[in-house]
C-alpha cells in the first residue's frame, strides 16, 4: 500500500495558507504558455519535487491549453509564492523575470473564489465550458494519486466541485456555444460553410478531440478521418461516429484533400511542419487549407500561416466568437457569483473551525490577506 508522505494526517496545519500562482490565456501568450504547460507524464515528478523541494504538504497542478496554475498550502505566502514562480520557470527553462511579469497570484479567501470561479467556468476563455470541471477534477486526482493531497485540498476540491455543479444547474452559464470543440466548428463552418461536403481531418482523440468529433457530426460533417498515435484505443469511437482511422505516420498524406485539419494532440514538437505543409499545398494547387490547432503546445508550425491559401489559427485566435458567446451568457453572471460566494464563504468556514482546534488563535476572513 501506497504510503503517505511524512506530515500528512487528518489535522489541518493550523499555519497553511492556501495560494494560487498562475498564467492564463489573459496573461500570457500561447508561445509562453506552450512553454511552461506540464504534459500528463510530468504531473507526477512535479508534484513531487513540490513536496521534497519546497516542503509542500499539499499542492496540484492544473495545466491546460489555456491556463498553468499551481494551487499549494505554504506556510508563509511571502516566501511560498515567490518560491512557486520560480518553480515554473525552472520547469520552463525560462528567464525568471520573463515568467513572473505574467503571473497572477493570490492567497485565500482569493485562491479559493478563484478555483471556484475556474471549475465553473467563469474563469474560462469560453465562459460557462463544461470541460474545465473534467480538467480540475482530473488535476485534483493526480495529485491525490501522487500523494499530495490532505484533508484540507481533499475538502476544498470538493467544494469546488459542489459550486460548480451549482452554478450549472442553478444559472443558464452552460447554454449555447459551450467549449473550445464548439467554437472550432463554428470556426470551420464560418469558413467553409456547411460542412457535409468538407473533408475533415482531425488529430488527436483525447477529451478535446472526441467532443470536437462530436460537434461535427452535429453539425453534418460525414468525411471524417481521425489522426492518432495508436488505432486500439479509439476504434470503438471512430466507428460510432463512420470516421475513418489514420495512423499519425500518414498524417501529412492527409493534407492532400483535406479541407479542414483540427488538431488537439499533445506532442513534445510540431506534427505539422511548414515544410510539410508547403508541399501539400504544392501538390494540392494551392487549393484552400483551414488548419485550427487547439494543442499546447502547438502541433502545427505557426509560421505556415504565412503562406498563400492556409489559414491557421489557433486557440488565442478565437476571440471574435467568444465575445459572441460571453455577450450571450453574461445575463447569468450575477446570479453564478452569488453561488460562487456563499460556497467559497462556506468552506472558509470550515477551515476557519478546522484550525481553531489546532491554534488559539484564528484570524478570520478580513485578515486573511491576498496579494495584490
Amino acid at each position: 500500500m501506497r504510503q503517505r508522505p511524512t506530515g500528512y494526517g487528518s489535522r489541518v496545519n493550523k499555519t497553511m495558507h492556501i495560494v494560487v500562482v498562475g498564467l492564463n490565456y489573459r496573461s500570457a501568450p500561447i508561445e509562453l504558455r506552450e512553454k511552461l504547460a506540464f504534459t500528463s507524464e510530468q504531473l507526477p515528478q512535479a508534484l513531487a519535487r513540490l513536496r521534497v523541494e519546497m516542503g509542500l504538504r499539499e499542492s496540484a497542478i492544473l495545466s491546460t491549453c489555456n491556463r498553468i496554475e499551481i494551487y499549494a498550502g505554504v506556510p508563509d505566502w511571502q516566501q511560498g509564492i515567490p518560491r512557486l514562480q520560480h518553480f515554473l520557470s525552472s520547469h520552463g527553462r525560462l528567464d525568471h523575470h520573463l515568467v513572473t511579469s505574467r503571473c497572477y497570484q493570490t492567497a485565500e479567501p482569493g485562491s479559493v473564489q478563484h478555483l471556484f470561479a475556474v471549475a465553473s467556468g467563469l474563469d474560462s476563455m469560453v465562459l460557462g465550458e463544461s470541460e474545465i470541471l473534467h480538467q480540475v477534477k482530473r488535476a485534483y486526482a493526480v495529485a491525490k494519486e501522487a500523494g499530495s493531497t490532505g484533508k484540507v485540498f481533499n475538502v476544498l476540491f470538493q467544494r469546488a466541485f459542489n459550486a460548480a455543479k451549482a452554478v450549472r444547474s442553478q444559472t443558464a452559464i452552460g447554454q449555447g456555444c459551450a467549449s473550445i470543440a464548439t467554437l472550432a466548428v463554428e470556426l470551420s463552418e464560418k469558413i467553409f460553410g456547411r460542412l457535409n461536403r468538407a473533408t475533415v481531418v482531425l488529430v488527436g482523440a483525447g477529451k478535446i478531440g472526441e467532443a470536437t468529433l462530436k460537434h461535427l457530426v452535429a453539425r453534418g460533417a460525414s468525411r471524417l478521418r481521425i489522426v492518432n498515435r495508436t488505432a486500439d484505443r479509439i476504434q470503438s469511437l471512430a466507428q460510432s461516429y463512420a470516421a475513418s482511422l489514420v495512423s499519425l505516420d500518414q498524417l501529412q498524406d492527409q493534407l492532400l484533400d483535406a479541407d479542414i485539419v483540427i488538431s488537439s494532440a499533445t506532442a513534445p514538437a510540431y506534427l505539422l511542419r511548414q515544410t510539410d505543409i508547403a508541399q501539400a499545398m504544392r501538390t494540392r494547387h494551392h487549393r484552400p487549407l483551414c488548419l485550427i490547432d487547439l494543442g499546447l503546445p502547438r502541433n502545427i508550425d505557426p509560421a505556415s500561416g504565412r503562406m498563400d491559401n492556409v489559414y491557421l489559427f489557433n486557440i488565442d485566435d478565437l476571440q471574435e466568437l467568444i465575445t459572441q458567446t460571453y455577450q450571450q451568457r453574461e445575463a447569468s453572471l450575477s446570479h453564478s457569483r452569488a453561488i460562487l460566494h456563499a460556497k467559497v464563504e462556506h468552506f472558509l468556514r470550515w477551515w476557519t473551525n478546522e484550525r481553531s482546534r489546532c491554534t488559539p488563535h484564528v484570524p478570520s476572513v478580513s485578515e486573511l490577506v491576498a496579494v495584490p
